[in-house]
């Protein structure tokens, strides 16, 4: 049985400084980087979004970052501009190890949709193609740590379990936003849902 080690947007916008920066964001990279070898398959995702993305706030007149809005897909958070492709707040954290990692998976390229979890875009419907690169690999478990655990670490966790994986998020490699109560929510969905917190 194999298995991988899902590293979740460990991105310069998201550590200290950054556009969307989450406290002590930067301090998961010293424990990821100790436990990449420990696993058959790392794979490391980079939010990757085109200048124009419909949940930036600054797509929608008057609207306040953190405020929400109702998308086709549901509600929508709408976050300061990040990640923005091709820029320094896009790339990965300078002292993050990319070597061992075999895939990077891009995600909320599209302009229409924000991308949570690595495994799919927020309508729940369009996939990533990660389930089945994970499964071709011989992957049955997963374990999970980066940025947001109350989002894209807490969605992908939970996306993971659905497909049919183990999954198992390494809270003290990982670091939440906490809007208005996020943490605790994303805590009880992934207990819910079957996902480890280690």
């Amino acid at each position: 049985m194999g298995k991988a080690l899902l590293v979740i947007d460990v991105q310069n916008d998201f550590c200290p400084g950054g556009a969307l920066a989450v406290a002590e964001g930067d301090q998961v990279v010293g424990p990821i980087n100790a436990i990449m070898a420990d696993f058959d398959v790392v794979v490391l995702t980079q939010d990757w979004h085109p200048a124009d993305h419909r949940s930036f706030a600054s797509q929608h007149p008057g609207a306040a970052p953190f405020s929400t809005t109702q998308m086709p897909y549901g509600t929508q958070v709408l976050w300061p501009d990040h990640c923005v492709q091709g820029t320094s707040g896009a790339a990965f954290h300078p002292a993050l190890e990319r070597d061992p990692a075999q895939l990077v998976l891009r995600k909320g390229f599209r302009a229409a949709i924000d991308s949570y979890s690595a495994f799919f875009e927020n309508d729940k419907a369009t996939r990533t193609g990660l389930a089945g690169y994970l499964r071709d690999r011989g992957v049955t478990d997963v374990t999970l740590a980066g940025l947001a655990t109350d989002f894209c670490v807490a969605w992908s966790a939970m996306d993971a379990v659905k497909e049919g994986f183990r999954a198992t998020v390494l809270m003290g490699a990982s670091r939440a936003i906490d809007l208005d109560g996020s943490l605790d929510k994303a805590i009880a969905d992934m207990k819910a849902a079957g996902v480890v917190l280690a």
